[in-house]
């Protein structure tokens, strides 16, 4: 039986990236929820073929665009904040993906985790904000959160198995990004255009000025917590 899997954020890069790898391993996983903030466009192409329950568009303006595409195929379809706090909660769910930009994705995991789902966390600032509400409503329900984007996700590997074995030091590494090869006196000159321009990935202005000034490599992972924590 195949994981059933709500994506928050379905339209950005990590959203995405889920969607390719349910593509590939059907048989593993199947889409149950999609949301996005503005993307309608994407958002309509994404339900139409991973065909989910349920699909709820953040901007509400959007919503009788959404449903007109989406109802005929019997996609259900809301709107609103309130409405994606209140989807996670689905019975039909196994696993929260949530990969939305910024705080928004603090109300959502709350949610998903009151109802016993577990998490799969790509928003680190869903931590930053309140890191210990969340760790103790997921002990609380004995819920799991794993890390899965960029450097928590890789922190979290290595972690794995080696609770006996303590690691003294770990070294996060960086590409580079729009500044690789600048010397230190270069680095003082930089505009905000040109860290706003990374060379590989359109990431969302504050995602990119993270990347681009290292603070993301600042936030860092949860531990998992949970029952097998």
């Amino acid at each position: 039986m195949p994981k059933r899997i709500a994506i928050l954020g379905s339209t950005g890069s990590i959203g995405t990236q889920a969607l390719d790898v349910v593509r590939e391993q059907p048989e593993h996983f199947a889409v149950e929820l999609l949301t996005a903030g503005r993307n309608a466009d994407l958002l309509i192409a994404q339900a139409l073929a991973f065909k989910p329950n349920t699909v709820v568009i953040g901007d509400v303006k959007q919503l009788d665009r959404v449903k007109d595409a989406l109802f005929p195929q019997g996609i259900k379809v809301y709107g609103g904040e309130e409405a994606i706090a209140q989807c996670v909660a689905m019975d039909g769910i196994d696993i929260v993906l949530t990969a939305m930009v910024g705080y928004a994705g603090l109300r959502p995991t709350l949610a998903a985790i009151e109802a016993g789902k577990c998490i799969a966390l790509a928003n680190k600032e869903t931590l930053v904000v309140a890191g210990e509400l969340v760790t103790t409503a997921a002990r609380a329900k004995e819920v799991d959160i794993y890390p899965v984007d960029s450097e928590h996700s890789a922190i979290f590997q290595c972690l794995a198995g080696e609770w006996h074995n303590p690691i003294e030091k770990i070294v996060l590494t960086a590409s580079g990004g729009p500044f690789r090869g600048r010397s230190r006196a270069e680095l003082q000159l930089v505009t905000k255009a040109q860290a706003l321009k990374h060379p590989n990935w359109d990431m969302g202005a504050k995602v990119t000025i993270d990347s681009a000034s290292l603070m993301n490599k600042g936030l860092r992972p949860l531990r998992r917590s949970g029952s097998s924590r």
